[in-house]
């Protein structure tokens, strides 16, 4: 190797170790930043918590925790039901810090309920909808991710048929076997019976969709099981009381499969929190 050659490999050489040594410091540095930015939301100031792990994501974009701490932070400085130009700029600003944190982690549950709520929360409920259905469609999306797109839309059904069954003029209560109870009678307007029926059955066609895309979700099985309820209302409003006792019977079983489930997930993050716990108290030694 010739002098000039040894010298331009030394030279590279610095570069390498100076440009590592800046990107180990710039990590430290993001590190701190979510640290800043943690205590900043502990103590209620989002906006200055927004700024620390924003410059926590430009010193290290591959931060692990900035993205989703980020979006939050967002999402907390907007105020639901203030239609200023400004507070709707920061609702769309926090389903654009979503939107990323799905861009690095698809199947992050968090990141997408939250754009869903934002979307109800700004009464866009053709954008949410649109959404939801896009997701759902999606062949390349996980399914566990397209089991949540259906959950929603099922639940939105199941408001529809809500809102008719439980009207004042359509149940009663009635004392049997010393309790009260609620009795539910067809609505007067036949289309209105028709619309809950219709509402329902859609939904509990979604609802099981999504029980088949993710047989875990909790969240599936609790549509499913307010679904039923509705189908049994209905049953009851036709004097039916095999069909109402066969919806009550499936009405039983997703109950108690949605407590189960909720229950394993209860488990599995309080057991996540003590390992974290146990983690950071091992570092700490």
């Amino acid at each position: 190797m010739t002098r000039n050659q040894t010298m331009i490999a030394f030279l590279l050489l610095i570069v390498v170790q100076t440009a590592s040594g800046c990107g180990f410091i710039n990590n430290i540095r993001a590190k701190q930043e979510v640290n800043d930015g943690a205590r900043a939301y502990k103590a209620g100031d989002f906006k200055e918590a927004q700024a620390h792990f924003e410059s926590a994501l430009e010193l290290d974009p591959n931060q692990e925790n900035a993205p989703i701490f980020r979006a939050r932070a967002i999402q907390r400085q907007y105020r639901a039901g203030v239609s200023t130009p400004e507070n709707q700029a920061l609702a769309e600003q926090a389903i654009a810090a979503y939107e990323d944190m799905l861009r690095r982690d698809p199947s992050n549950e968090e990141a997408y309920n939250a754009i869903v709520q934002l979307y109800g929360l700004m009464k866009q409920e053709d954008k949410q909808r649109e959404y939801l259905q896009r997701t759902a469609n999606d062949q390349q999306a996980p399914g566990a991710k397209r089991a949540i797109a259906y959950a929603f839309l099922a639940g939105k059904q199941w408001r529809c048929s809500y809102d008719i069954t439980e009207q004042t003029d359509n149940m009663q209560t009635v004392q049997r076997d010393n309790k009260t109870i609620k009795e539910y009678k067809k609505p007067a307007d036949e289309a209105e019976f028709e619309r809950a029926r219709q509402c329902s059955n859609q939904g509990l066609e979604l609802a099981n969709q999504a029980v088949a895309l993710d047989p875990t979700n909790d969240a599936a099985w609790a549509v499913k099981s307010n679904l039923l309820l509705e189908m049994s209302k209905m049953a009851q409003m036709e004097k039916n009381p095999e069909v109402k006792a066969n919806f009550d019977r499936q009405y039983e079983e997703a109950i108690a499969k949605n407590r189960e489930l909720s229950e394993i997930k209860r488990a599995r993050k309080e057991e996540e929190k003590q390992r974290k716990a146990a983690e950071k108290a091992a570092k700490e030694g």
